[in-house]
């Protein structure tokens, strides 16, 4: 009986250490993502945008998203704006995204994708808008087969390719946040909400788009300097296995 009691414990033991390290790390994810957004400046996103692909990655689609919810939830109660619901929601979706591409998983993503991509061309608004405010997200949907085919060894492939692989997996993760406010903002009716009328959301779209490519681009280059080392060395620890969820 003794043996088979320590057998158990034998066998759980790793199971525990593995709950609590993702615990740990969730919460200093979410602690992360909430000073980000707390010291944002400039852009109409937050700060946040540039870690949410290594919550995605590095925890996988379920925690990564817990960290980006909580982290977010915990800086608007801070820091709260008139336009709070948005990150709220787009922040963890677009960690999960990523995490999704950690975990091979394309198919509900660009179910995702294209839920909310056709709901917005469905609706009269959307189709008034002009096409060139969102061809981010019309490349994103492309390359999402593709990127995710290729990171099926993300943390298991020459260090040379992990640059390249990953700012295309944050291009995606970084459109898909963006692709979800305007979910919200257009088919799910938060412009009402808001009381802004079709000019508005319009001149929004037209003035906001530049400054969405730029912080496309400049996740991308955060990605290449911060993000591609942070995974490289993260796979030397033994005995963590990534994605963690």
């Amino acid at each position: 009986m003794q043996i088979i009691k320590n057998d158990l414990k034998f066998r759980s033991a790793p199971k525990l250490r593995g709950t609590s390290r993702t615990v740990s790390l969730v919460g200093v994810f979410a602690a992360l993502h909430a000073a980000l957004y707390l010291s944002s400046v400039g852009l109409w996103r937050s700060w946040s945008i540039y870690l949410e692909p290594l919550e995605g990655l590095i925890l996988g689609p379920y925690a990564g998203f817990l960290a980006a919810l909580i982290g977010s939830l915990v800086a608007r109660a801070i820091k709260p704006t008139d336009l709070w619901m948005f990150g709220i929601i787009a922040e963890p979706v677009g960690v999960l995204a990523c995490g999704l591409i950690a975990k091979n998983k394309w198919k509900p993503l660009i179910l995702m994708y294209i839920t909310m991509l056709g709901a917005y061309f469905v609706h009269p608004l959307g189709r008034q808008l002009p096409l060139w405010t969102i061809l981010d997200v019309l490349a994103a949907l492309v390359l999402i087969y593709p990127v995710t085919e290729i990171s099926k060894s993300l943390f298991h492939e020459p260090a040379e390719r992990l640059p390249f692989i990953i700012s295309l997996a944050a291009f995606i993760g970084t459109v898909m946040d963006s692709l979800t406010r305007i979910f919200l903002l257009i088919p799910a009716g938060l412009y009402i909400v808001l009381g802004w009328p079709p000019e508005a959301v319009r001149f929004a779209f037209i003035m906001e788009a530049a400054d969405s490519y730029i912080e496309d681009v400049l996740v991308i280059v955060v990605m290449l300097i911060i993000g591609a080392p942070i995974v490289a060395a993260l796979r030397k620890i033994p005995g963590m296995k990534y994605p963690l969820s």
